[in-house]
């Protein structure tokens, strides 16, 4: 079983659309809107699903972090792993429906799939390239209240046995803002196998520290960085959380056949984080796309999204 790469061929996208009142306070509506404008987008390239329409009913609208996460067998046949979902470590409380929706879909898909009640990963959390290699953060895959009954060495060897990879690099941790105790997804990416981008604020930055660090443990890992810009900080005032900052990131972008989404949030950083990934990524279109009211709900395009990859069916 290997974890394909983004960028291999997908059969289609699958997605919940937002539908919490709670996740986005004051601006559901206006959340919805940029989730529509983004998924017509996403459609010009890759078939876009929805889990509520096979009657599948969630909690929230990370599919992510708690979709299936598809892998091919060595014949390129499709499999599924079903991994626990406990709300980022407990945070919101229970959440039925999400950590039983992956089991929901495979069914309806038909496909041979492993459940791993015994192992807690988010979508989010993990990055991979095509020569096996798998980027994630200490902060989240060695936090205490994902598996603290398992060891990093043991970790690493269920990564390798489910998903196929050789090497995983560890990153210290993630940007401020984000409830996910560091995902991958906000930080750093791989963009073809041995390039990676990463987010780089600049000093006096909340995450500027933290960046330099992970920038150096992808280059220990002899790893290509591409330094990618970072949006100054954006608060919002929750009407339940009080004063609290966003998770804005450019590397929060979704890889779908050919085509390269990516959030912006009307900031400067806005059109130095599309050329970047433009110079690194020449043969693939890369389109801007506002999320600025989307990452009121702690997360942005690749975390609303988990892509089927293509089988060799």
């Amino acid at each position: 079983m290997k974890l394909p790469p983004e960028w291999h061929p997908q059969s289609c996208v699958w997605v919940s659309p937002p539908h919490a009142a709670d996740t986005w306070p004051g601006c559901l509506e206006e959340a919805q809107a940029q989730f529509a404008a983004f998924t017509d987008l996403l459609s010009k390239t890759t078939p876009v699903r929805t889990l509520s329409a096979l009657g599948i009913a969630t909690d929230d609208s990370w599919v992510r972090d708690y979709g299936p996460i598809f892998v091919l067998d060595e014949w390129g046949k499709l499999h599924a792993h079903d991994f626990r979902f406990n709300n980022w470590g407990g945070k919101y409380g229970p959440c039925p429906n999400d950590d039983a929706a992956a089991a929901k879909l495979i069914e309806h898909l038909g496909i041979a799939f492993t459940h791993h009640d015994d192992f807690i990963l988010e979508g989010g959390s993990i990055d991979v390239s095509g020569d096996g290699t798998l980027l994630t953060t200490e902060q989240c895959l060695l936090n205490p209240q994902r598996n603290a009954h398992l060891s990093r060495g043991q970790i690493e060897e269920k990564l390798a046995q489910t998903l196929g990879v050789s090497r995983i690099v560890w990153l210290p941790g993630g940007i401020e803002g984000d409830d996910t105790d560091g995902h991958i997804d906000d930080v750093a990416r791989f963009v073809a196998d041995g390039l990676t981008v990463c987010v780089s604020p600049p000093p006096g930055h909340p995450d500027h520290d933290i960046m330099q660090r992970n920038m150096a443990a992808l280059r220990a890992a002899k790893l290509e960085v591409i330094e990618l810009p970072a949006p100054q900080p954006v608060w919002f005032d929750d009407p339940n959380e009080g004063r609290r900052m966003l998770p804005c990131s450019h590397a929060n972008f979704l890889m779908s056949n050919g085509q390269v989404l990516v959030p912006v949030f009307g900031q400067r950083s806005d059109d130095a984080a599309l050329r970047r990934l433009d110079d690194a990524l020449a043969h693939w279109t890369v389109t801007p796309v506002r999320a600025d009211v989307l990452v009121v709900g702690y997360g942005s395009l690749h975390c609303l999204t988990m892509q089927q990859p293509e089988s060799g069916e």
